[in-house]
């Protein structure tokens, strides 16, 4: 049974699932939009908006915080917190999108672009 186990597990192991979740977040952080399976987006989103919620606080736990959940990477910890939170500091959450496309050609995945608002 799969009560209260609602993660996607992307037919990974978990280290690699985990990796793959900080890169795509990381990504986002640094970019600010980026083009990926809808699946994936859809997993992406709450992972992003706990960082960002997070970081409103604007303290150094807060910083190390995050950087612990991008895997160390204080660069993007400090964009977190000094750039992107502070837009949505009045904001009750919702702060990324996604937006749907056409199917990939390859493969025919679902694709979707998710951003900040």
């Amino acid at each position: 049974m799969r009560h209260h186990n609602k993660n996607k597990k992307f037919g990974r192991e978990m280290g690699v699932r985990v990796a793959l979740m900080r890169s795509l977040a990381r990504a986002l952080i640094i970019e600010g939009r980026i083009t990926t399976t809808e699946p994936k987006a859809k997993a992406l989103r709450p992972f992003v908006e706990r960082l960002v919620t997070i970081g409103r606080n604007n303290d150094v736990a807060a910083r190390r915080l995050i950087a612990a959940r991008l895997g160390g990477r204080a660069p993007e910890a400090k964009k977190v917190v000094d750039e992107i939170a502070p837009k949505y500091a009045s904001r009750a959450g919702g702060y990324t999108r996604i937006l749907k496309h056409a199917p990939r050609l390859s493969d025919g995945a679902a694709m979707a672009t998710i951003e900040f608002v």
